[in-house]
């Protein structure tokens, strides 16, 4: 799967997950939620900012047992964030393992490259 194709699906699970109440298109992690916490956001702002967010590094198929990779987005405030998210075509879902707000010391770009 290339980073266009998880680009979509995250944005079509987030599309899905705003008419569904139950949310079952983006789950999330246990660190995620701790991470949430941490920032004082909450789950509905993250997965507004994944309707427009982009792919910036797209982690090769290897151990991991779903594709995955880093997105950038905005918050509704226009705050960045950075998420991990794994992605499962097969069941139309995805799962974020990580979130959190990139720093200018190790980003550049529009936070969307590493620095050197």
């Amino acid at each position: 799967m290339d980073a266009a194709s998880k680009q979509n699906s995250l944005r079509q699970a987030a599309q899905r997950n705003q008419s569904d109440p139950d949310g079952r298109s983006i789950f999330w992690s246990r660190h995620a939620i701790v991470e949430l916490v941490n920032e004082s956001w909450d789950r509905g702002n993250i997965e507004m900012g994944f309707l427009t967010c982009e792919v910036i590094e797209d982690y090769p198929a290897g151990p991991r047992s779903l594709p995955d990779c880093l997105v950038t987005g905005n918050l509704g405030s226009g705050d960045p964030f950075h998420a991990v998210v794994a992605i499962d075509i097969e069941n139309e879902r995805v799962l974020v393992v990580t979130e959190y707000r990139p720093n200018a010391e190790e980003w550049q770009d529009g936070w969307r490259n590493r620095r050197s």
